[in-house]
């Protein structure tokens, strides 16, 4: 478990970044030439400050929708706001700006958000490089970074020493060097034993309450979903439900459709007639056992 050590001085004020999508849909081309539609309609508020956990199988659109958010892709339609800002439609150095200051994404594998040769403090250091050099004074220093997420003991080790639980919070601290307002973290706690995947939600959880940041992980596992403020269930490329202390809702869509949850279409297939009937002030879907008319003449 992470050890918190006494309060160090905080990062320069820089609170959660709010995030909206609008009516999103990204298609992307394979190598064989076919367009595949990995999100198809996305309606999504995640306030300032949030901690919010995207949850869905392989291939539902949740890592496609984190790379939107980080500004690593543009929507093929709809809306995606940043800080209110529409990535859609700004200018690639606006973006890159607002990748630079505002937006920390922490890669799946420690690895491939570190230099291994180096020490923590240098990771951090390199980190910090993002950062238009005329800013980089209002930042935490990385020792003062450290001993916030009470890693300091870590501070002079190289990360090719480290375990792998201590390179994947190394990762985070490297992530939020740069202090920013929206932080992306793809399968943060993938590979790491009870005691580490422990260790590496508390620090999310710090991150948004020492520092007010808005966090959004992708996760298949619904026990770390369930650590996080609100789960949101990506299925078929659309928001299907969403998870609040813990309870699981459906979502009505914009254009008015509705998700149901995975148990029900089990037992529910595609083509299961449905009533909606409303008893005491609250609407029940009823399963409608009636058999499709048949065409004139009867059947062949």
């Amino acid at each position: 478990m992470a050890r918190f050590g006494r309060m160090a001085s905080r990062p320069a004020e820089s609170p959660g970044v709010p995030v909206q999508c609008q009516g999103v849909v990204h298609i992307y081309r394979t190598v064989e030439g076919d367009d595949v539609v990995a999100l198809s309609g996305v309606d999504l508020t995640i306030d300032q400050g949030e901690r919010v956990a995207l949850l869905g199988p392989s291939g539902s659109g949740k890592s496609t929708l984190l790379s939107l958010l980080g500004g690593v892709q543009r929507p093929s339609a709809g809306r995606v706001f940043i800080d209110h800002h529409d990535i859609a439609r700004v200018s690639e150095p606006e973006l890159a700006r607002l990748r630079a200051r505002r937006i920390g994404s922490l890669l799946q594998g420690a690895e491939r958000n570190l230099l291994s040769y180096a020490t923590t403090t240098q990771n951090l250091e390199f980190a910090r490089r993002a950062v238009p050099s005329a800013d980089r004074d209002n930042l935490v220093t990385g020792a003062s970074l450290l001993e916030l997420l009470g890693l300091q003991d870590l501070a002079h080790r190289r990360i090719a020493d480290l375990s792998g639980g201590e390179r994947q919070r190394v990762a985070l601290a490297s992530t939020l060097a740069s202090n920013p307002g929206l932080l992306l973290a793809d399968e943060p706690t993938s590979a790491l034993g009870q005691h580490d995947r422990d260790a590496m939600v508390d620090l999310l959880e710090r991150v948004g309450d020492q520092f007010g940041t808005t966090v959004v992980i992708v996760t298949h596992d619904p026990d770390i979903a369930a650590r996080m403020q609100r789960s949101v269930t990506i299925r078929d490329g659309r928001v299907g439900s969403v998870g609040h202390l813990g309870e699981e809702y459906a979502v009505v869509a914009a254009d008015g459709s509705l998700q149901l949850p995975q148990h029900i279409r089990e037992d529910w297939p595609p083509g299961a007639l449905i009533r909606f009937v409303e008893r005491e002030g609250m609407v029940q879907m009823v399963r409608a056992d009636v058999k499709p008319a048949e065409p004139d003449g009867g059947p062949p």
